[in-house]
């Protein structure tokens, strides 16, 4: 089963690393930087700034979604499509940081994911 809020295994995750600033791309094409990153555990996703892709649009992306992190490259790969992405709630850090509701908007949305 996937825990949406960790970092799996298999993403090669190093602990503490900090991902700002590393490209993110999607199964199908690259979908913007991280511009926040955590490993809380429990809690550990990405934010994403879709900026030039969808000017002006941050998304949240869980943890268990990262397929692989690539540190050499600062890559940053979600098994998602870039369809799935622009369709996530969109993140304002001003008013959903911490909003316990977002999140579980967010564990909806992406606990759709196929297994």
């Amino acid at each position: 089963m996937l825990d949406l809020w960790s970092y799996a295994p298999s993403a090669q995750y190093i602990p503490s690393t900090d991902l700002t600033g590393y490209k993110v791309e999607a199964t199908d094409g690259h979908i913007g930087k991280v511009d926040e990153a955590t490993d809380e555990v429990g809690a550990a996703h990405i934010v994403v700034n879709c900026k030039p892709w969808l000017i002006g649009k941050h998304v949240v992306i869980p943890a268990g979604t990262i397929t692989r992190v690539d540190h050499e490259a600062e890559n940053v790969y979600v098994g998602l499509t870039k369809d799935r992405v622009k369709e996530a709630p969109e993140y304002d850090p001003y008013t959903m940081r911490g909003d316990t509701n977002y999140r579980e908007i967010l564990g909806t949305y992406y606990g759709t994911l196929p297994r």
